[in-house]
């Protein structure tokens, strides 16, 4: 009876070993810590929260496509890769909308 309990315990191990393995190897994705409100990102409706203006105060309220006034959580890289900005701006984004 050890020996099949051993071996289950080893097995188990190793599983457990490969996991977490896995686990460190994997990609790790940005938290809401690492990400900065971008502003002239988001399509209408998949804003984030409330927006410049002060027209609405929801999520999934806007109504214009990457306005500036409208922000979406994002990593600082991203947000700068779309040409969105850290602060609320006028207009819309013209490097998306383009």
């Amino acid at each position: 009876m050890k020996t099949t309990s051993l071996k289950s315990l080893s097995v188990a191990a190793a599983l457990m070993g490969a996991v977490g393995m896995a686990a460190a190897l994997a990609p790790v994705e940005a938290t809401a810590a690492d990400k900065v409100k971008c502003y002239g990102i988001s399509k209408a409706g998949q804003n984030d929260c409330a927006n410049k203006a002060g027209t609405h105060s929801c999520a999934g309220q806007s109504t214009v496509d990457y306005d500036g006034g409208e922000w979406k959580l994002a990593t600082a890289d991203k947000c700068a890769e779309m040409g969105g900005q850290q602060t609320a701006f006028d207009g819309v984004n013209d490097k998306l909308k383009g």
